[in-house]
């Protein structure tokens, strides 16, 4: 069952990343790609305003990550992804906001809260049901070369503002 995540949502969710933290949609996405791993799954996460907006480079095949554009939100983008979404049945919306949460209901997509997802992310758990594999991914050089190169060296001070 795939998952559709309300990224800055989720990452307020969660106690060891910050929306003050310049990589934290790096640092979420590595997360959810263990996930991916650990639940054989896919997801979907969608982000506010993005450079280059669109999908990102940072998707696996895994892990699909959206950047809204300065002129749309990805509330609004969520949204669009509800209503359009054919077997919104089989997919999970993870948000805490209550106007996505209501029209993913009446489209029938289930729906986890943001909070009850972060407890899952954290304890390496799906669904209730614990899934081996290590915690935290170790990123291949390849990945670690596209992230430095995305979000810059945060040692250098050349991470993108």
């Amino acid at each position: 069952m795939p998952y559709l995540i309300d990224g800055h949502n989720l990452i307020a969710a969660l106690p060891d990343i910050s929306l003050a933290d310049e990589n934290d949609e790096a640092k979420l996405v590595l997360k959810l790609r263990g996930f991916s791993t650990r639940a054989k799954t896919k997801c979907t996460v969608i982000f506010d305003r993005g450079l280059p907006a669109g999908t990102s480079k940072l998707s696996t095949s895994a892990v699909k990550v959206v950047f809204a554009s300065e002129r749309s939100s990805a509330d609004s983008l969520i949204r669009r992804r509800i209503s359009q979404t054919r077997d919104a049945r089989n997919w999970t919306l993870v948000s805490s906001d209550r106007e996505i949460v209501d029209r993913a209901r009446r489209r029938g997509m289930r729906q986890v809260s943001a909070a009850e997802f972060a407890r899952q992310l954290g304890q390496g758990d799906t669904a209730g049901s614990s899934i081996a594999g290590p915690e935290k991914p170790t990123p291949s050089e390849d990945d670690t070369a596209l992230w430095l190169q995305h979000f810059g060296d945060a040692e250098d001070g050349d991470g993108v503002e």
